[in-house]
């Protein structure tokens, strides 16, 4: 038998020797950082280190990154990496500080010029800036491969700073950077990255591979101030054809473009990428979807976030079919009506309605806030009978395929190809602020005196009051009299790559 009191009997012996040699390592390092002569780093590193506190210069990179971006991803990264400096943050100063009271290095070997201005007050162990800066480029890195390689050499110097001006010990920046990625891990397990969802491109469809963008033509709306974009496909896509229409031309160029292609490409937001996509299915093309919209959920839900994401799926063929929402009849007069993310009745609408004719004057955003203070200051209840029953309702929401976030309103879905529609309602009454707020902080299947959700494949809607306004993908139109909201099951073949990155 192996004799473990020995082991135990030499166990603090070892760990002060082991200790003591760390120690010894720390100071060495040390030293030769404080005394090696580093070309340039003199006026460079000092004030590095004097950005970082506060985290203000990983705050000014996250709104860098989030502008110069140009998409959700670089807007994802920039937040995942301040709520991981955020995190590592409270971890050192609530618990890592008062753990370990080291103090701070003698600075009797760290030439003046070095030196901060103003030294820091806290223990040593670990450090903070360290921590933040593992934790910011960690987090951006997760989320964004490109954004944290450009990020990950301003954190190490960062890193390096800290020794360099005298304020920490090598251990303590190492200690911290680990924690600071430890942080932006335990934000991806709570939050997970994108990489990490559940692919919502299922089932696999066979689609032309279009090299170059032969036989595809892609028709922009300029409305949707897609002009920026269309110059990316143009250079990305050679060979494509790019036709450019006011929306008033887009369903006459659309039906054109459907007559001499291959596939179908689209530029613009949303309600753009509806109408396309309903000629789409009708003509059995292919859909090639580039986001270029204010609001592009359909494709980000598709896993597309930018030109490259959909060039790559048309050179490859890869593609996947989608359902396809359906209400019965359809706007103006039409047989039917599609929807790929969501319809609604109700203050919804309404809210489109006058957000739409105040925005051209004073601006999306307050248009938008405008908007919202009228509609839930008002007396609009929607009375309808739904599923048999006569209700007074706030909001009926219906969403192609399942939301996964929680409340009424839409968040991102994880299976396109559900074949059911997430069906949510408000119950009418009084304060409808508070009781969108209540059910907003419900469940997605809960039951309350206010809300209500169920996983519907059929949903029948009566007795609507004349000029009550429907809204399908951001688009407004009357409701009729009576609606069916059904599915078309797979019924639209998307480009989308297989493998993202």
């Amino acid at each position: 038998m192996f004799d473990t009191s020995a082991a135990h009997q030499a166990t603090p012996g070892t760990r002060a020797r082991i200790a003591a040699l760390l120690e010894s390592w720390d100071e060495q390092v040390f030293r030769s950082v404080a005394t090696r002569h580093w070309p340039g780093a003199d006026p460079v590193l000092p004030r590095l280190s004097r950005s970082a506190n506060h985290g203000l210069l990983w705050f000014g990179a996250a709104a860098g990154i989030a502008a110069l971006g140009h998409g959700a991803r670089a807007r994802r990264a920039a937040l995942r990496g301040v709520v991981s400096l955020g995190l590592a943050s409270a971890a050192i100063n609530t618990v890592g500080k008062r753990a370990v009271r080291r103090q701070r290095p003698l600075l009797d070997a760290v030439p003046l010029i070095r030196q901060l201005k103003r030294q820091p007050f806290t223990t040593s162990f670990p450090s903070g800036h360290a921590a933040s800066a593992a934790a910011f480029a960690t987090g951006v890195a997760l989320e964004s491969k490109s954004w944290g390689a450009v990020v990950a050499p301003v954190a190490a110097a960062v890193a390096l700073s800290r020794v360099y001006t005298g304020v920490h010990y090598p251990s303590d920046v190492l200690v911290g950077a680990a924690l600071g990625v430890g942080a932006a891990f335990a934000v991806r397990g709570i939050v997970p990255t994108r990489s990490q969802m559940p692919s919502p491109g299922r089932p696999y469809a066979e689609a032309p591979a279009l090299p170059g963008g032969r036989d595809l033509v892609v028709v922009v709306n300029r409305a949707s101030g897609s002009s920026e974009t269309a110059t990316l496909v143009r250079d990305a896509l050679p060979l494509a054809e790019i036709v450019e229409c006011e929306p008033e031309e887009m369903d006459t160029e659309l039906e054109k473009a459907a007559g001499r292609c291959r596939a179908l490409g689209i530029l613009g937001g949303d309600g753009t990428i509806n109408r396309a996509a309903a000629l789409a299915a009708r003509r059995g093309l292919p859909l090639a979807v580039f986001p270029g919209g204010t609001l592009n959920h359909f494709a980000y839900d598709l896993g597309i976030e930018d030109v490259h994401d959909t060039v790559r799926a048309l050179t490859e063929g890869d593609a996947v079919r989608v359902d396809l929402g359906r209400f019965t009849p359809g706007p103006d007069g039409a047989e039917s009506g599609h929807f790929l993310n969501t319809f609604s009745l109700g203050v919804y609408p309404e809210l489109v309605r006058v957000r739409e004719h105040w925005a051209p004057r004073i601006g999306g955003w307050p248009a938008g806030v405008l908007a919202a203070l009228k509609v839930l200051r008002g007396e609009h209840q929607l009375a309808a009978e739904f599923e048999g029953r006569h209700r007074a309702l706030w909001l009926l929401f219906a969403g192609n395929c399942i939301y996964q976030r929680m409340g009424p309103t839409p968040g991102r879905r994880h299976d396109l190809a559900d074949g059911l529609l997430d069906v949510r309602i408000v119950h009418g009454g009084r304060t409808p602020g508070l009781r969108l707020l209540a059910a907003a902080l419900a469940g997605p299947l809960s039951r309350s005196p206010v809300h209500a959700a169920e996983r519907m494949r059929r949903v029948r809607i009566a007795d609507i009051a004349p000029g009550t306004p429907l809204a399908f993908d951001g688009e407004v139109a009357e409701a009729p009299r009576e609606l069916i909201l059904d599915k078309a099951i797979e019924a639209l073949t998307v480009y989308r790559p297989q493998a993202l990155l």
